[in-house]
């Protein structure tokens, strides 16, 4: 038996494989002690063996969520830079707000050491660090309290000799050590440095977290393993000593999902797109890899579904590339001082959630417009009962309540698709050329009509969509990354890397590398084939910097980051095919497309194989609803996946 579980903002999912069968449940989540909900969900299993597991827990500390605030952390870093980490790229995300202010700091001014130590840019030891001075600084640190530390050496991408002395000599004093060799060794002073100190600052947390989590796992004789950004499981240990992948860990569960889906059904350009309780994430699936980027900004704001640069903590670090907006099932519907309708980014949450949970919400939400529009059953997944006197309330608040909620849909809709054209037209790819994969408890609600507004004319429903993020951990293999900064032979540098790998036992390895034309600023990931050649690397670039940016440069490349993956491949579970027989006897409800019609309503696990139905209808499940609108064919195919076709 192995068992999927996912910790989301209102619901933690669990899929469990047992010889071929699949089943599926939620619990409520319980955000300020997370464990609290995976634990009790496992305790009505028996005979478990494996567990994978993704969790939010990365975010929400850094976030400030009660319960899980960073501990103290010290930073050591060259003589002369200890203000990097606040200084930054002097990026100002709203360029005439007079008011705007950065994230806090994770480390204080006066947690910040500075050892005389210099490498220089060429990787030369200039000045060799002085360990008694290291240890003297430790031995302050400790004094003001701090719990963990972050090294940041400059120039330790090329040379980390200096900063490994120094991270020796800071283990006898703190249990938790961030060097920035280990975690992120790339050029970028700034970037490098707020790598480790986030890393730094979730190690205590994320810890205890897994620590927890395994004495139970342990306990019951099982094995766990973990998400990370990159879309890979990895081992406990590597998850507590680099906990800066798991900050979206949970997302990333979906899109590898979606991708196994896509490599099913031979769909070689696919849209993921996840809607759930607090958010709304979509990413791009080509030849049936997820994109990866190479950055992301932890904690910061995003603007229309892109993340505003300088408005969190930047991370260095593989991650599925992802644009995610604030329009979940929960966003709280609202209006501004001028009386607009406007949707999000607030959401209700999981406690007390939508009014139609019944669990004292007050303020209307997505959910409650569906509720409003006949779109949802009397209970949903998790034993929730939905109070539609509550939801019809809340939307009154507002105006008619039927008018708000069509409003308030068609709004929520717009904001998810431009989240989804941040990851195909702003990547230099036309939505209308890809299937959208939808998932998460609300997305098959507003699938259709999303489709609709960005072109879209096939979307591929999987079986069990609200718990679909949990079961790509059941598709997902192992993967361990290592990487190196400006190699001066190619394929050297990539042979030891994958050397350096080779503990992980893996079935293949995968190449990339970031690479730009001499003077550029910043750099595209490109994948890389062997023999590695300069040639071959600059070829790829050019078409994906002519995808992205319409035009081609003059001017030499350069490789400055290669990557290696080691994959080890795992199996997958066969989804089953639904009967091929079978006469679904639907019932019937009004439902409002725009104007109140008489819709029928079926039960997904009723469809037989093959089975076509005409929209309007609605299909209800365990987990989620489906949402077929006029004009609007859904077809049953292999695997329970349900086709809706223009």
């Amino acid at each position: 038996m192995r068992v999927a579980v996912d910790v989301g903002g209102t619901f933690t999912d669990f899929v469990v494989y047992d010889g071929g069968k699949v089943e599926t449940y939620k619990l409520l989540s319980t955000p300020r002690q997370p464990e609290v909900a995976v634990i009790e969900g496992l305790r009505r299993l028996r005979g478990v063996r494996e567990i994978l597991h993704a969790s939010t827990i990365g975010t929400n500390a850094l976030l400030g969520q009660v319960g899980l605030e960073p501990p103290p952390v010290a930073l050591f870093t060259t003589e002369g830079f200890r203000d990097v980490i606040e200084i930054g790229r002097q990026n100002r995300p709203r360029l005439y707000d007079l008011y705007f202010e950065k994230p806090r700091q994770l480390v204080p001014r006066d947690m910040r050491f500075e050892v005389r130590e210099r490498v220089g840019p060429d990787g030369t030891v200039i000045l060799p660090v002085d360990e008694g001075q290291v240890e003297a600084l430790a031995e302050a640190a400790a004094g003001r309290g701090a719990a963990a530390a972050a090294l940041s050496f400059l120039h330790s991408y090329l040379n980390p000799t200096n900063e490994a002395i120094a991270a020796a000599v800071l283990r006898r004093r703190f249990e938790y050590v961030s060097a920035s060799h280990e975690v992120s060794p790339e050029p970028r002073e700034y970037e490098r440095t707020s790598t480790a100190v986030v890393n730094a600052a979730l190690m205590p947390i994320v810890g205890r977290y897994l620590r927890s989590l395994s004495g139970y796992v342990e306990g019951i004789g099982a094995r766990l393993y973990v998400m990370s950004s990159s879309g890979g499981l990895i081992t406990v240990d590597e998850a507590a000593r680099r906990p800066v992948q798991l900050v979206e860990s949970g997302p990333a569960g979906g899109v590898v999902a979606a991708a196994e889906l896509a490599r099913a059904l031979s769909i070689t350009r696919a849209v993921s797109f996840d809607m759930g309780g607090t958010t709304a994430k979509a990413g791009t699936i080509v030849g049936y890899e997820p994109s990866i980027t190479a950055e992301y900004e932890v904690g910061g704001e995003a603007h229309y579904g892109r993340l505003v640069k300088g408005t969190g903590y930047p991370v260095r670090f593989p991650f599925i590339d992802l644009a995610e907006v604030s329009a979940g099932g929960g966003t709280i519907v609202w209006r501004d001082r001028g009386g607009a309708l406007r949707v999000g980014p607030t959401s209700a949450g999981a406690d007390p959630g939508p009014a139609c949970y019944g669990r004292g919400g007050s303020v209307p939400t997505i959910t409650d417009a569906n509720a409003v529009l006949g779109r949802l059953p009397p209970v949903l997944g998790g034993g929730i009962t939905l109070d539609l006197d509550a939801a019809w309330r809340a939307m009154s608040g507002l105006g008619d309540p039927v008018d708000v909620a069509w409003d308030a849909v068609r709004l929520a809709n717009m904001e998810m698709a431009r989240a989804v054209r941040l990851v195909t037209v702003e990547r230099g790819l036309d939505p209308a050329d890809f299937a959208l994969i939808a998932f998460g408890g609300a997305g098959p609600q507003h699938a259709a009509e999303l489709a609709e507004e960005l072109g879209i004319s096939r979307v591929v429903v999987p079986p069990g969509p609200g718990v679909f993020t949990a079961l790509g951990m059941l598709m997902a293999d192992m993967k361990f990354e290592a990487r190196m900064s400006y190699p001066g032979d190619l394929e050297g540098g990539f042979k030891r890397l994958e050397e350096s790998l080779a503990w992980a036992d893996p079935t293949y390895y995968v190449r990339l590398a970031d690479v730009r034309y001499v003077g550029q600023g910043w750099e595209l990931m490109v994948p890389v084939g062997r023999p590695a050649s300069l040639d071959s690397v600059r070829e790829r670039f050019e078409e994906r910097h002519q995808a992205a940016y319409g035009f081609r440069m003059d001017r030499p490349v350069e490789v400055v980051t290669i990557r290696v993956f080691a994959v080890s491949v795992r199996e997958r579970p066969r989804l089953p095919d639904p009967p091929a027989e079978g006469e679904p006897r639907p019932g019937r409800r009004k439902v409002y497309f725009g104007e109140w019609i008489e819709t029928p309503v079926y039960r997904r696990d009723e469809l037989p194989l093959g089975y076509a139905l005409r929209g309007p209808a609605i299909v209800e499940e365990a987990s989620s609803t489906v949402v077929v609108p006029p004009g609007w064919r859904a077809t049953v195919k292999n695997m329970g996946v349900l086709e809706l076709t223009r």
